[in-house]
């Protein structure tokens, strides 16, 4: 039987892919762009609608990093409000585990998951950089290396308040309306080493039970934390060959949590350019990236791999000759902290050779490493590459090494 392509429409927020300078792209704030994005996936049958969320602007040299969207209106406000104005499409969003409380994320997802009859889905992230801690009391409380136990104890802690309802815990009654049938209804008590909370939960079992569980990392310790958790995890990968190799190794992961291979969904990142022909939508592709990476976005991202301010340089012209400043993370501050790179030298001397072998300026050397259109053509071109990529078979886990 041939396997089932799960669909999801993500709203771009923290990123380059919307073409700000095309009038259609509308308003990150306004209700009508959220409602015009859902309810056209929903038309299409899509599974989900997918909404990430930063918790402060970033920063690179001293200012707001310019492709951050300024001002967005908060997750859960929005799907519960998209709840409303879709019927069957799935609501996820991005909500963060080192800077909230299981308490009030899984109210807020039962409720959620009332509202939408049944359609909430949690994708979860965390955070340890002091930049964005700053916002919040506790500051950059938290060392990297714990951020991942931390966010497996936070979604225990939830998983216990969404269980504290049995079903069937609460009973229509034809005089009274409802009544709660089991006094224990809600009790919960959880602790661990983040986590010491006891009392009742006032919220009763959701239509689903639980939200769907996404996660995004790709470290080591994030694809674990998927394995051991998650329902379905987001892959990066833009490759055929590189997405085999993190679906066999995400796969072969979950034997160690007494897991099965088909408890856990890969969902690649992907964009898709149609056009009446193939021609045609390469020339599109092509447009649509050029409008995407301006001169000044290509200096931005050089900056993040090389840790330096290159605005002296001419997106126009080659790359620096000088190598990447290794040292501690100076240009950027808050989500683009994080190093995108685990080996900011190699990728340098890689996208060196690369410019050089293609004769690429520094803004056509971003376009190409950058890009993520990973299905460009006609509608039958795309359905095609689709299905062959979805039906491939993956490479044995021993042909290869971890990462």
């Amino acid at each position: 039987m041939p396997k089932q392509i799960h669909l999801a429409a993500h709203f771009p927020g923290v990123n380059n892919t919307t073409v700000w300078s095309d009038p259609g792209s509308g308003s990150h704030i306004e209700f009508a762009s959220f409602v015009k994005l859902a309810q056209t996936a929903e038309r299409a049958k899509f599974d989900f609608f997918f909404l990430a969320e930063g918790l402060r602007l970033r920063e690179q040299g001293g200012q707001i990093y310019d492709l951050d969207v300024v001002g967005r209106p908060d997750t859960f406000t929005v799907l519960s409000a998209l709840a409303a104005v879709t019927e069957h499409l799935g609501l996820a969003g991005t909500i963060n585990s080192t800077f909230n409380e299981p308490y009030e994320v899984a109210r807020q997802f039962a409720s959620l998951d009332h509202l939408s009859g049944g359609r909430a889905g949690w994708n979860v992230v965390t955070s340890w950089d002091a930049f964005t801690g700053e916002n919040f009391r506790r500051g950059g409380f938290l060392a990297e290396s714990d951020r991942y136990s931390r966010a497996q104890q936070f979604l225990a802690a939830a998983r216990t308040l969404f269980d504290s309802w049995p079903a069937g815990a609460v009973a229509a009654d034809p005089d009274s309306g409802v009544f709660l049938s089991d006094p224990q209804a809600g009790a919960f008590q959880h602790a661990d080493e983040h986590f010491d909370i006891a009392g009742r939960f006032n919220v009763p079992r959701s239509p689903q039970g639980r939200p769907v569980i996404l996660q995004a990392g790709d470290s080591d310790a994030g694809r674990e934390f998927a394995a051991a958790t998650a329902d379905a995890i987001f892959s990066r990968h833009g490759t055929l060959e590189a997405g085999q190799r993190f679906y066999a190794d995400v796969k072969r992961r979950l034997s160690t949590y007494g897991r099965s291979r088909d408890q856990l969904l890969v969902l690649p990142a992907a964009t898709f350019v149609l056009g009446a022909t193939d021609a045609e939508a390469r020339d599109r592709a092509a447009e649509v990236r050029r409008q995407q990476v301006s001169g000044q976005t290509a200096i931005k991202f050089l900056e993040q791999l090389w840790n330096r301010d290159l605005s002296g340089y001419d997106p126009d012209g080659p790359l620096p000759s000088i190598d990447p400043d290794v040292s501690e993370n100076h240009i950027s501050r808050g989500r683009a902290s994080v190093r995108m790179y685990r080996d900011p030298l190699a990728t340098a001397r890689e996208w060196r050779a690369r410019a050089q072998e293609g004769n690429l300026s520094i803004r056509e050397l971003i376009i190409e490493v950058t890009g993520r259109q990973t299905f460009v053509g006609s509608p039958a071109t795309v359905a095609a590459t689709s299905t062959t990529w979805c039906s491939a078979t993956p490479p044995t886990v021993s042909s290869w090494s971890r990462t």
